[in-house]
């Protein structure tokens, strides 16, 4: 759903027609989860974040002002209400990082642009798995920064609008979460020392 989609499927819930606001819902449901289990590491609490998130959106829709687009408006809720879970329950142990597609198939996510990944696509999986594993390593801030990036795709702009920082922020950050997994990785033997992920905006 484009931005200008977005503003006019939210004109409609304004204007009274209620059932619009289930294709802002089906249009977001899936990375809203997603965001919400990366955070949490459970689906039973990641669907509870979601319905509240999603609930707390069309009841405060009259104030949103189209500042940015609804889609980073949302996921900064629900990132807030994982915050706020997270605060209630600080030894939940955050899952690895895995999706759902529209099948229900669960696949590990993949950090993209790689260099010098082995051909072999069990070797593969069994080297994002490892990934995975490692990124949930990392301290909550590193790992915050990488699941947004790497799971929504979303811009370092849309980023520092759902964290509350500043680009420059968000690119050191991010940088600092990369050259971090890299060392655990390295560290575990997985890759070899000068290894370095690529973001995809180097190679774009």
């Amino acid at each position: 759903m484009t931005a200008d989609e977005e503003l006019r499927t939210i004109r409609k819930v304004l204007d009274g027609d209620r059932n619009a606001f289930e294709d802002l819902v089906l249009a977001n449901q899936k990375n809203v989860y997603n965001l919400a289990l990366k955070m949490t590491g459970s689906e039973d609490d990641a669907m509870d974040i979601s319905q509240d998130a999603f609930l707390r959106a069309y009841r405060q829709l009259d104030g949103f002002r189209g500042e940015s687009r609804f889609s980073v408006w949302l996921f900064r809720l629900t990132h807030n209400l994982c915050i706020d879970f997270l605060r209630k329950k600080p030894k939940v142990a955050l899952g690895s990082l895995t999706y759902q597609d529209d099948s229900g198939e669960v696949h590990d996510l993949e950090v993209p642009d790689m260099r010098n990944l082995p051909e072999d696509n069990a070797m593969r999986r069994e080297t994002r798995k490892i990934i995975a594993g490692s990124i949930g390593e990392l301290g909550h801030s590193h790992r915050e920064i990488l699941v947004l990036r790497e799971m929504t795709g979303m811009s370092y702009g849309e980023i520092a609008e759902t964290l509350n920082l500043s680009e420059g922020t968000v690119k050191s950050r991010l940088a600092r979460a990369r050259r971090s997994l890299v060392k655990i990785l390295v560290d575990k033997g997985t890759f070899p020392e000068g290894f370095r992920l690529k973001d995809r905006e180097e190679v774009e």
